[in-house]
């Protein structure tokens, strides 16, 4: 189930009154090494109508005029490529909706200040992408992908297999090449998980470079936006496009320090004498995952990177006070949100969601309730949250990966970013197969975390994770580019039908 709404007339028009897609091609770049926006708008079309149904695009621009209108400089960095955002960030264009029915009517008329930098560096927002609703943190018992407004996302690579989530149209829609880019965000796996499952980049920033004003909340102390792409190339120059400070949000106060060129350095970038701390009881079970890791690591000492074990098990403490956390963040965070939508929406509340879901339990809560939800309206005691938020920043950043790193003397720590994606299953849930720790580590501390396509489990992909300190960024970014050189894994590409045992 998609809406489909057409483009209105935009702000911007009027600075670039004349411009087509093929003028703005002809005048500043003649030989695009991208598609332009009209060649993904037909794509989008062609699944719709062909099948898979992926479901990953929920609304997106009428033509590409009405798409190119809304860039603001042609001489940007990113130069009218056209990217898709997750439907839980403001664009003017469109109602912003998280997936559900509750605000299919939110129509802000704003635009989240990423996505203003993202139309000042030249970007075109193409469209938006479905998500798991709420970003997955309505229910224990959802699908990832699913939501009230735009159905089962499904995974190019097997359509009867799980994209993850939360941001699991974006991921999906890059790998089915339905956009040059996309932007997702993430609390805890909801941008790291869904590209390692699709096959392709995804990095979650540190907390704070990118801004969160305008995003529908859960947890201010968690919650980021990043970029979703092909390469680590791509996902930096997206970065680099919508990273900096904005006033209204006091997380990103030291971003406009850090925030940088991010492509800078990239293609020279080496792993020679690099020591990187390899996290062995995060591979998980998966025979297949550590055979593939096994690869990626060899072709890591190739590079010249010295490997080193790293003996870590996550206190399971750290997981309690963070749910304790995400709980009460998440009521308050969405109320004031909800409260202050200057669109026409049934709701002003967590409280008024869980009623309008409630009234609603046909549409919303056929495959899935609402128990985290429920637990959320009621977690209020502020010294618990404080004791907890306090307990799962020390665990995972001070003596988590903060001590990993300088106990070890590495720059770096590598793991894979989860299994292979399971089966889609509406009626019981997801089915996660991966390893314990690494990418919570790093969601919740706030440090940056990059996934790269390692290579494949029967056909179906799965990451590598690159993880360090607060800031360290760009640093993560030039790892992740110098392996993606010295890979030697054949990735797969998408067959856009159901897994088989044959690969056919």
């Amino acid at each position: 189930m998609k809406h489909r709404i057409v483009a209105a007339g935009l702000v911007f028009a009027t600075l670039i009154p004349s411009l087509c897609v093929a003028q703005i091609s002809a005048s500043h770049h003649p030989e695009p090494d991208y598609a332009l926006p009209d060649s993904y708008l037909e794509r989008i079309a062609a699944l719709d109508d062909a099948g898979p149904v992926l479901n990953a695009v929920i609304v997106q621009a009428a033509t590409a005029e009405d798409a190119i209108q809304s860039v603001e400089d042609v001489r940007g960095n990113l130069f009218a490529r056209s990217v898709l955002v997750k439907d839980n960030i403001e664009t003017r264009e469109w109602p912003t909706t998280a997936g559900s029915l509750a605000l299919n009517g939110n129509a802000t008329g704003r635009d989240a200040p990423l996505i203003t930098r993202l139309r000042q560096s030249g970007g075109v927002v193409l469209g938006k992408t479905n998500l798991s609703e709420w970003a997955n943190i309505r229910s224990s018992r959802s699908s990832s992908g699913w939501s009230a407004i735009g159905g089962q996302t499904r995974n190019p690579h097997a359509t009867d297999r799980s994209p993850c989530g939360s941001s699991s149209g974006s991921g999906a829609a890059v790998a089915a090449g339905l956009a040059w880019a996309a932007i997702g965000t993430e609390t805890d796996g909801s941008i790291t998980c869904p590209a390692s499952a699709n096959g392709i980049v995804g990095f979650k920033p540190t907390v704070g470079m990118v801004s969160r004003t305008h995003i529908i909340p859960i947890s201010h102390s968690q919650d980021t936006a990043g970029p979703m792409a092909m390469n680590v190339r791509d996902a930096a120059m997206l970065l680099t496009a919508i990273a900096g400070s904005d006033p209204a949000d006091p997380a990103t106060a030291d971003a406009a320090e850090f925030a940088r060129d991010f492509t800078q350095g990239l293609d020279a970038a080496s792993l020679a004498g690099v020591r990187i701390g390899v996290l062995r009881a995060q591979i998980g079970p998966h025979e297949g995952v550590a055979a593939v890791f096994a690869q990626a690591l060899a072709d890591l000492e190739r590079a010249g990177a010295v490997l080193v074990d790293v003996d870590y098990t996550p206190d399971p403490q750290m997981w309690a006070d963070e749910y304790t956390v995400l709980l009460y963040e998440l009521r308050e965070g969405l109320d004031t949100y909800l409260a202050g939508s200057p669109a026409d929406i049934p709701v002003r509340s967590l409280d008024d969601v869980i009623a309008f879901n409630r009234a609603h339990a046909v549409a919303e809560m056929r495959w899935f309730g609402q128990d985290i939800f429920e637990t959320a309206a009621q977690t209020t005691d502020a010294a618990a949250y404080s004791a907890a938020r306090a307990n799962s920043l020390r665990l995972a950043g001070a003596e988590g990966i903060d001590r990993l790193l300088a106990e070890h003397d590495v720059a770096l720590l590598i793991a894979p970013t989860e299994g292979p994606a399971w089966s889609i299953d509406l009626v019981l849930g997801d089915h996660f197969t991966g390893g314990i720790g690494a990418g919570s580590l790093a969601a919740i501390a706030g440090y940056p975390h990059l996934t790269v396509p390692m290579g494949a489990v029967e056909g179906l992909p799965v990451g590598l994770s690159f993880i360090s300190h607060k800031w360290s960024d760009h640093r993560v970014l030039q790892a992740g580019a110098a392996y993606e050189r010295a890979r030697t894994a054949v990735l797969p590409r998408p067959r856009f039908g159901p897994w088989s045992p044959d690969g056919e």
